[in-house]
């Protein structure tokens, strides 16, 4: 037997482990003792990847769509099929016409590729990860304000905190690994603080719990910040040093009424204020939040990021912002330019220098023109200007939703999916390419603590199989492209030129003492654990932080009067994990993240024991949920873990979402309901 040290790849954690091999085939895991982030710890998916790439269900060759049914194919044939048919709709109806779609699952390499064959090859910028279809992603948020769109500290800080700020996720079941962190933490003396809709796990070892109404985040951290301003507790050394703007914001902040935003929130009023309090008096606070929450707004996101400036936690060790990207390698893909409006290293695709200069590194001339996001580009088509499209590890019609999907993926003239399964949406594409599964190839990751790591390869994949960013680069070669990559480092060395904060991240040196935290230079080839310890350490140079000024909301109105009494939340982040393409292939995971299901065989929607009493609901009852957009049926799961006022409709019930709004995709998951036990 051998063991390969490696990274696990099944979220945005980045734990170290070892994969423990006979012959060809991974036959085990366990974790690394000495790794920065998990330090001998794995959650349950960590220790079951390998179940994975043993699966009988995965492709083991391309399938080519002939009269209608997909049928195998040699490498050659698909290849060619998709270069001639990329080529004959790029010259019919211009480059924008195509579509290109990574998922948050793929390697920095595999983005790097997929987005530079879009750019420099097609002449389009409609590149996007497959995360934006159903995540409210902050980058844009945190690009503004911080200048940095990514944490700022790394997870092992969390020990030496002296309060965390939990916002809205529900950590044990999306991040194990950080929640043990957490609750260590709460162990040693932490305080913890937790806000948000649902009674989850970390609740119960909550210091604080503030459970407010879906949709009122904003209220919420608009009257922390006017709570923090009144008592002058703001760090006024960090404010009027290191950030601008501040005056306006301090104005608009103080527009929040405390005991206004303590009845629209459904919390204590003194709570609200303790909860400031502590932040502010702390000598570090770390401030926590999920970038793929679907509930939560630009706004709500700012708020909570001007409470990380305005109490000095920026550049503070065992303090900080925690963006976490729940998506293995979501930090990775936008760093690479997996994005419609930026190019790698984040910078704007209409900034003529930036341009100029990637195209002399490409030999190409780049678009000016903006792409459209990934969620235009499936739910509407881009309004009917999308013919082609390219999915690569991405599988939009499982994972998301927005609308009409199905039809939309179908109605295409050319749809290339990449996977290693054959997936929703590879049933409705024209060729499908295998991928390579964990373990099988040397490429790298960046974990949700800006940790560039590479993956080993501990045993090789099938013979048939090719890793696909060769397969990208192999089609940017018959598309006329001079790409010679003898492997993924050379890519990754490319990377390196193309984006500055990854200058140092060539393998040789991500290979020792488990990777490198960027901004990793040549200069400052050792990683940086901790943003923003100084202003000129900071991304955009000097330039001062910028506080955002939210503007109180208007007073929301209670959720749709008598007539739809309850407010729907669509728990876009709860239940990822259940319908997770990789779990559904693992006996062991299948069978531990659908527990629910053997209560509840037709899904579920959960009520507040209470709200049910009155309605006279029992547990497991069939439903009917009436909107003024339509109604649907489902099956009532009585919990506390819901407040009262609320039902919450889990991720993978897409059919609920779409009879209940129809083809619209609403900007925000919440709506007015009412339900009865169905006739």
């Amino acid at each position: 037997m051998a063991h390969r040290l490696t990274t696990c790849t099944f979220c945005g954690v980045g734990c170290g482990l070892y994969l423990e091999t006979a012959g060809d085939r991974i036959i085990g895991v366990y974790p690394s003792v000495s790794h920065p982030t998990n330090a001998g710890r794995i959650c349950v998916r960590g220790w079951h990847v390998h179940e994975i790439a043993n699966s009988s269900d995965r492709l083991i060759q391309p399938l080519i769509r002939e009269n209608g049914n997909l049928r195998p194919a040699e490498w050659d044939e698909a290849l060619d099929l998709i270069a001639n048919r990329l080529r004959l709709i790029s010259e019919r109806d211009g480059p924008d016409a195509l579509a290109f779609v990574a998922s948050p699952r793929c390697s920095n390499e595999e983005g790097y590729l997929l987005q530079k064959l879009a750019r420099a090859v097609v002449g389009t910028n409609n590149i996007d990860h497959g995360s934006g279809v159903y995540g409210n992603n902050s980058l844009d948020v945190l690009q503004e304000m911080i200048g940095v769109p990514a944490a700022s500290n790394s997870i092992a800080d969390l020990a030496g905190t002296e309060v965390i700020l939990l916002d809205g996720m529900d950590l044990a079941r999306r991040m194990p690994t950080i929640a043990g962190a957490v609750i260590r933490a709460k162990l040693a003396g932490s305080k913890l603080i937790v806000c948000g809709t649902r009674r989850h796990r970390l609740v119960e070892n909550a210091d604080m719990f503030l459970q407010i109404r879906p949709g009122t985040e904003t209220f919420l951290f608009g009257a922390m910040a006017k709570a923090i301003l009144d008592r002058g507790l703001q760090n006024h050394r960090f404010v009027q040093s290191r950030c601008r703007d501040y005056a306006a914001f301090a104005e608009s902040a103080r527009e929040y009424d405390l005991l206004q935003a303590a009845e629209i929130c459904n919390v204590p009023a003194e709570s609200i204020e303790g909860a400031a309090i502590a932040c502010a008096q702390a000598r570090s606070a770390a401030f926590l939040y999920s970038t793929s929450m679907e509930d939560r707004t630009h706004h709500s996101v700012a708020a909570l990021v001007d409470l990380a400036m305005l109490t000095g936690n920026l550049g503070r060790p065992n303090g900080g912002l925690f963006a976490l990207s729940e998506h293995n390698n979501l930090q990775g893909i936008c760093d690479v330019g997996v994005l419609p409006s930026h190019l790698p290293g984040y910078r704007d695709v209409e900034n003529p220098a930036a341009r100029a200069a990637l195209g002399t590194l490409w030999q190409a001339h780049l678009p000016e023109k903006p792409g459209v996001s990934a969620r235009s580009a499936l739910h509407d088509r881009a309004a009917g200007k999308i013919k082609a499209m390219w999915l690569c590890r991405c599988d939009p019609l499982t994972t998301a939703f927005f609308g009409d999907a199905r039809h939309a993926l179908h109605d295409l003239d050319f749809l290339v999916v990449q996977h290693l399964f054959m997936t929703g949406s590879a049933t409705a594409a024209h060729v499908v390419l295998p991928t390579t599964a964990f373990g099988e190839e040397e490429v790298s990751f960046t974990s949700t603590e800006r940790r560039i790591q590479v993956t080993a390869q501990a045993v090789p994949p099938p013979a048939s199989q090719r890793p696909a960013w060769q397969q990208i680069a192999d089609v940017a070669r018959r598309l006329g492209a001079d790409w010679c990559y003898r492997n993924a480092a050379d890519v990754m060395d490319e990377i390196t030129e193309a984006v500055p904060f990854y200058g140092g991240a060539q393998y040789q040196n991500l290979k020792r003492s488990f990777g490198r935290q960027w901004p990793c230079t040549h200069d400052h080839p050792m990683g940086t654990p901790h943003l923003f310890m100084r202003p000129e350490k900071t991304l955009s140079g000097d330039r001062p932080f910028k506080f955002v000024s939210v503007a109180k909301p208007s007073v929301l109105a209670e959720a749709g009067g008598a007539e739809f009494p309850l407010t729907l939340v669509m728990g876009h982040s709860l239940y990822y994990w259940h319908q997770n393409v990789l779990i559904a292939h693992s006996e062991t995971l299948r069978r531990e993240h659908r527990i629910l299901l053997l209560d509840y065989p037709r899904g579920f929607v959960e009520i507040n024991q209470e709200d049910a009493r009155k309605l006279n609901i029992r547990d497991g009852q069939t439903v009917a949920i009436h909107a003024a957009t339509g109604h649907c049926i489902s099956s009532a799961r009585l919990t506390e873990e819901v407040p009262s006022g609320s039902v919450f409709a889990p991720f993978f019930l897409r059919e609920i979402e779409q009879q209940l709004v129809g083809s619209v995709d609403p900007e925000h998951k919440l709506l007015p309901v009412r339900l009865e036990v169905a006739a």
